[in-house]
């Protein structure tokens, strides 16, 4: 059977997050893509310049039709909007006995709000309890806690404990928002922490980093990996994608990332 992913999220015009990063991460990486639509929004690398939240019931009514027909293996969820919203998709997901990973997305990267107070009080509420795996950049963990953003390693650890104690099984603090030569995400579980390191690339063009990462996530947990390895995997595996990101030259802001960098031939002349 085809390992396969649902993932719930915000539409992106632009093609470079959204549910078209998910559906185009979990496809080069093996999987089959399901995907239910959330929101639909008018951007571009440069802005979000209009958002048109789904009806719950539709969104919902999304949820049953691919839950009632196709074997789904794992589930991402990544923008979803209202209060209303998010307790239908908790509502459809409850008796969905798979891995879920939520990606807690609130600020695009141009800057752009998507989620407003009433939003997160929801999601922490309904949806966290229901997470396999948690992945928060800094500042969403900080405003899932109401607190200020970790500027170290040592106070992202004690914000992921925090955040694994309203639901999680596991909470990866991605740490692409901190400064310093290396990124490093650390996840945290039943058995403790691990921490995943690579070198901080020089490029503007990381548009969708956090919805790649969490479909790459959900992606491994499909295929049957244990957390730590898709976590893994799915950190080396954007990596490259950010590496080669440059190759595209798509839009003039902030670019997407290269979702098929392993398949794709190298542009001449690309730094290696």
């Amino acid at each position: 059977m085809t390992p396969t992913v649902l993932t719930i999220a915000g539409s992106d015009s632009g093609g470079g997050a959204g549910l078209q990063a998910d559906l185009k991460t979990v496809s080069a990486l093996g999987c089959y893509g399901a995907s239910v639509v959330t929101a639909v929004t008018a951007q571009n690398t440069r802005a979000v310049t209009a958002v048109h939240p789904l009806p719950p019931d539709l969104i919902a009514a999304q949820i049953r039709a691919v839950l009632d027909d196709i074997a789904v293996h794992a589930v991402k969820i990544g923008m979803v909007g209202s209060p209303e919203a998010t307790r239908a998709v908790a509502d459809a997901l409850r008796d969905c006995a798979v891995p879920i990973v939520l990606d807690p997305v609130m600020i695009a990267k141009s800057g752009d709000v998507l989620a407003g107070q009433a939003s997160i009080a929801a999601l922490v509420r309904d949806l966290l309890p229901l997470a396999h795996v948690l992945t928060p950049n800094l500042p969403e963990a900080a405003r899932l806690l109401g607190d200020q953003p970790a500027e170290t390693e040592a106070a992202a650890l004690v914000q992921g404990m925090a955040l694994r104690a309203l639901g999680p099984q596991h909470v990866l603090m991605k740490g692409g928002h901190a400064s310093g030569a290396h990124c490093t995400d650390i996840l945290i579980g039943p058995g403790g922490s691990a921490r995943f390191t690579a070198p901080r690339i020089g490029t503007r063009n990381t548009h969708g980093t956090g919805c790649t990462l969490s479909s790459a996530i959900a992606a491994g947990l499909a295929q049957g990996l244990p957390v730590a390895d898709a976590v893994g995997r799915a950190h080396g595996w954007l990596h490259g994608a950010i590496r080669a990101a440059d190759d595209l030259a798509i839009g003039g802001g902030n670019g997407p990332v290269h979702h098929f960098h392993a398949l794709w031939p190298r542009r001449a002349g690309a730094a290696a």
